[in-house]
């Protein structure tokens, strides 16, 4: 049994200097569909393949490729980070929370590899 409940859905953070680029490249070269663009947060997701499996792409003006961190979906963060938090589990600074969207917040494993958390917060959870 584990310390905390995840959902049946990933998301692959990487990277990237344009996201309507990748998006466009993800589209044509392997078939995913762009779910959304929310470009105060300068975010996109597209949907891959395979159910509960998404890309995201973070735009930044200096994209670190192979940075790939995952984004496990979670009903309550909030309740999450506590118990790994009480399991010593290291965090990265404060959870981040855009609201009406998303709230999450990156932990690392034994080995220093970035892991995240994401509880949506749009109403449209599973």
């Amino acid at each position: 049994m584990s310390l905390i409940s995840l959902e049946q859905t990933i998301t692959i953070a990487m990277s990237v200097k344009d996201r309507h680029a990748s998006a466009k490249w993800y589209e044509t070269m392997l078939g995913f569909e762009a779910l959304y663009h929310a470009d105060d947060a300068g975010w996109s997701e597209l949907q891959t393949n395979t159910p509960g499996v998404t890309i995201g792409l973070g735009e930044h003006t200096k994209p670190a490729p192979g940075n790939c961190v995952p984004v496990f979906g979670i009903a309550d963060l909030d309740s999450a980070r506590r118990k790994l938090e009480e399991a010593k589990v290291r965090f990265d600074g404060e959870t981040d929370v855009v609201e009406g969207m998303v709230k999450t917040a990156t932990f690392y494993d034994p080995d220093g590899n970035a892991l995240m958390l994401a509880e949506d917060l749009t109403g449209e959870a599973a």
